[in-house]
């Protein structure tokens, strides 16, 4: 039975988060909503483009909020996912991965002829040639952002002089538009001390300059400067160099982003609002339980999950094995049934793992949203 026909009877009762079946997805609808307002609004007092990264959650509707809020459209990483969201009506996607193969070029094609606008970045000479046959075949231009690549070595041109290469190659194919450069610095997002990330993204955006500079010169000005992320959105702004935000994780805020200091001022601007609900199954051992929530329920990349609800502060959470996760809280003494809630670790990968979202205010649960891309990481 899927999430929707197993839980939709409970939609508006009083108190029905406490009985859905467990191990599931949650947000909190209050929590989400204030978090799309702040960074839409942060956007807005910066004079800054704001287009959400959409793989952080995949869905339909979270996008629409956020576009509703003022987002100029969204980021997806893969085609796939910007496949579904166009089937969900968004109309304006930036894919952040290159698209190289012929199959996927294909697929490309047909969603640039669906929606209104769709962008895709490129790093090779070669992938640029294939999108412009393909462009041409559709008798569709297609827009073109160029990848630099910050250092990492996972995608993006490798220097100033690649970029203007690249730009050149593009704005001599008609079929092709060259819609500017993205610069995700994604090494540098997780870095807990400000002052140390602020250090890491200054030295970065130097080198963008020089890119910059280089494109300009050869007469390739890019009208768009996309990238930047939850963790350095100020530092991004107050640098004045970005024109487009591509923030993600703000939405849900989970434990990697809510160990740095945004800031500068240990301030939390953004609220946890995506939680992973479970529940004590086993209560042999002092100070011990088994929830009914393990590797299959949350991420591991990020660390471990922290325990909100259901133990006391402080509480430690251990994986016991795919299906079950450990919590350990001296002299508390747990029950079988206990409601336990937890902060995911990194929410992308871990809302990867559920079919549906369950969407609460309080303890009621309101509605039931799909995450319509989960999966669709080809």
């Amino acid at each position: 039975m899927n999430d929707i026909d197993l839980h939709k009877h409970l939609i508006g009762q009083q108190g029905s988060r406490l009985a859905l079946n467990t191990p599931v997805l949650v947000i909190d609808r209050d929590a989400l909503g204030r978090n799309i307002e702040t960074m839409a609004a942060f956007a807005r007092a910066n004079k800054l483009a704001l287009r959400p990264h959409a793989k952080t959650h995949k869905s339909v509707e979270i996008a629409k909020l956020q576009i509703e809020a003022g987002a100029v459209g969204v980021c997806c990483a893969k085609l796939g996912e910007a496949e579904a969201l166009a089937e969900g009506a968004i109309q304006d996607i930036l894919i952040t991965s290159p698209v190289v193969t012929p199959q996927a070029i294909a697929r490309l094609a047909g969603l640039n002829a669906k929606i209104r606008t769709l962008r895709v970045v490129v790093d090779n000479p070669v992938n640029v040639d294939a999108l412009a046959a393909a462009a041409q075949a559709s008798d569709q231009t297609l827009n073109i952002v160029i990848d630099v690549d910050p250092g990492i070595r996972r995608t993006g041109v490798p220097s100033p002089e690649a970029a203007v290469a690249l730009a050149k190659r593009i704005s001599e194919t008609p079929s092709l538009r060259l819609a500017g450069v993205q610069y995700y610095c994604g090494a540098q997002q997780h870095i807990e001390s400000y002052a140390d990330r602020r250090a890491a993204i200054e030295d970065r955006t130097n080198y963008l300059k020089t890119v910059l500079e280089a494109l300009r010169g050869a007469g390739h000005p890019p009208n768009i400067v996309t990238g930047g992320g939850t963790g350095t959105h100020q530092i991004d702004a107050e640098l004045g160099v970005l024109t487009e935000l591509q923030t993600g994780s703000y939405v849900f805020m989970d434990k990697q982003y809510n160990d740095c200091d945004l800031d500068g001022q240990g301030r939390k601007a953004f609220e946890t609002s995506l939680f992973v609900d479970a529940h004590v199954i086993s209560a042999n051992s002092t100070s011990m339980a088994t929830i009914d929530a393990g590797f299959k329920a949350l991420s591991t990349d990020g660390g471990l999950p922290v325990v909100m609800d259901g133990a006391p502060a402080g509480a430690m959470f251990v994986f016991m094995g795919d299906e079950h996760g450990a919590l350990i809280a001296p002299d508390h003494p747990f029950h079988i049934g206990d409601h336990v809630s937890l902060a995911v670790p990194h929410c992308d990968p871990t809302v990867n793992l559920y079919d549906a979202y369950h969407v609460v205010r309080g303890g009621e649960l309101i509605n039931i949203w799909p995450v319509s891309a989960r999966g669709r990481s080809r």
